[in-house]
């Protein structure tokens, strides 16, 4: 258990022991329980150490709670610097009890395994939600905010500082911003030979700017973003002097960032690039069988990342496949 975890549910103990309280607040703590076993076991010792803990009284830690800026989309909630640091004092003091510091929070690198996401509260009051398979390394200076996304996805939600700019590198460009949200995908060689970027604005204004001298994934020029939209860029895995190859478009945000409720969502997508999906978040693969005689086959509907069974048999009704685990893997191929 992280301390962010044990902050996050500090957080939810108090809110759910407040006046408003309510149906919906029970069933998105129980999704954030769910998320993995560390989040189970954060909200329990949270829960039986509510009145214990030395300094913490419920009527603070509501105040701080009840204080959240909240976002309706999506039910996202975020808390500013100061409010956070009084809500997080519980988890603090539980942490305490035996959890210590991991020594790469120290180093300022954070990172998740296959299948597993995690919430990070920075010093500076902003948040950043990992996606499966992440890496980041994060420098607060006097002067500018930095995250190097080496790998990954990550969602940010950037508290306000007018005097430092946040700055998020990955494939060498810069997503720069004051106080927004925003996600970063970093992908390694596609289908193709391709890396790939891609920058999703979901408030606020960014800006998407080359780093001087880094090549790779960045665009020929600053590019500024409004809410709603996604800048992808892509380039050709090897090649001297190469230019990116930037797209605009306005995706769905709930499905862009679906994989905070541990969800894929496909609309129309073709069977490789769901299972391409669904791989990033199991060790059990989906192996395509024949892949070219599947190549016309779409998917869409919701399904549970890290359940590669589980979507590979709801597939197979869908489109009369055959489907075999062997080996560690789960295999698609047409019935014979």
């Amino acid at each position: 258990m992280t301390p962010e975890i044990a902050a996050e549910a500090a957080v939810w103990v108090a809110r759910l022991h407040g006046p408003q309280r309510s149906r919906q607040m029970e069933l998105e703590c129980l999704a954030w329980q769910q998320r993995s076993a560390a989040h189970r076991e954060a909200f329990e010792r949270c829960t039986d150490t509510w009145q214990s803990v030395p300094g913490v009284t419920l009527a603070s830690a509501f105040a701080a709670s009840a204080s959240a800026e909240r976002s309706r989309g999506g039910g996202r909630w975020r808390l500013g610097p100061v409010r956070w640091a009084s809500a997080a004092a519980l988890g603090v003091a539980v942490l305490a009890g035996g959890v210590g510091y991991q020594h790469w929070r120290d180093r300022g690198l954070y990172f998740t395994g296959v299948g597993e996401q995690q919430l990070v509260v920075l010093d500076d009051g902003s948040r950043m939600t990992l996606s499966t398979d992440t890496r980041v390394r994060v420098a607060l200076g006097p002067q500018r905010r930095e995250v190097a996304l080496q790998n990954g996805e990550a969602l940010f939600e950037v508290a306000k500082d007018a005097r430092r700019p946040f700055v998020v590198r990955a494939g060498g460009s810069e997503v720069v911003a004051l106080g927004t949200v925003f996600a970063v995908r970093l992908a390694g060689p596609q289908p193709g030979g391709q890396d790939t970027l891609a920058v999703t604005l979901i408030e606020g204004q960014v800006a998407v700017q080359p780093v001087a001298g880094a090549g790779g994934l960045a665009p020929p020029a600053a590019v500024t973003m409004v809410a709603g939209d996604r800048v992808r860029l892509s380039a050709p895995a090897a090649g001297p002097d190469h230019r990116a190859k930037a797209e605009r478009d306005r995706p769905n945000l709930d499905q862009v960032v679906a994989w905070k409720r541990s969800e894929a969502v496909f609309d129309d997508s073709s069977l490789a690039d769901a299972v391409a999906e669904m791989n990033r978040y199991s060790r059990t693969p989906i192996v395509l069988l024949q892949p070219a005689g599947l190549a016309g086959l779409r998917v869409s509907g919701v399904y549970r990342t890290g359940d590669s069974a589980a979507f590979a048999h709801a597939v197979a009704v869908l489109h009369g496949l055959r489907v075999q685990e062997q080996a560690g893997r789960v295999e698609l191929s047409k019935a014979q």
